[in-house]
């Protein structure tokens, strides 16, 4: 193998994980820093049975933020360290903006944590 085709290989590569996983990236450290601002970030790590829940956002064993946290965002991450295929399809922004509502939380913080999960779900979406 020459090096023309050794750079082409690693362009071919670096391309990939711009135009997929770093745009993800971005939008994770987003989710993390509105659920920072929001005061939604500091929580106790849910017990292992909790993971093992069958419910969708394992809603009988975490709080939503928990799941965000220790489920949703983990995951995905994973999946970017191991530039694995992403999910077909994201829709967790709708299930985030109920619980927002129904916990109260002020109307600022709920729109930037919205927002946040809106562009996960369409990075992941748009990432097939």
């Amino acid at each position: 193998m020459d090096r023309r085709h050794i750079f082409f290989i690693f362009e071919v590569v670096t391309n990939a994980f711009m135009s997929t996983y770093q745009p993800l990236q971005t939008a994770l450290l987003e989710l993390e820093a509105s659920m920072k601002a929001a005061d939604l970030w500091r929580m106790p790590t849910p017990d292992a049975e909790a993971f093992a829940s069958q419910q969708p956002f394992c809603i009988d064993t975490m709080s939503l933020p928990q799941w965000i946290r220790f489920v949703f965002i983990a995951r995905l991450n994973a999946l970017i360290d191991a530039r694995a295929a992403m999910p077909a399809k994201c829709e967790v922004a709708p299930a985030v903006a109920a619980y927002l509502q129904q916990e109260k939380t002020p109307a600022h913080h709920q729109l930037l944590i919205v927002r946040a999960v809106e562009k996960v779900d369409q990075v992941v979406t748009d990432s097939v």
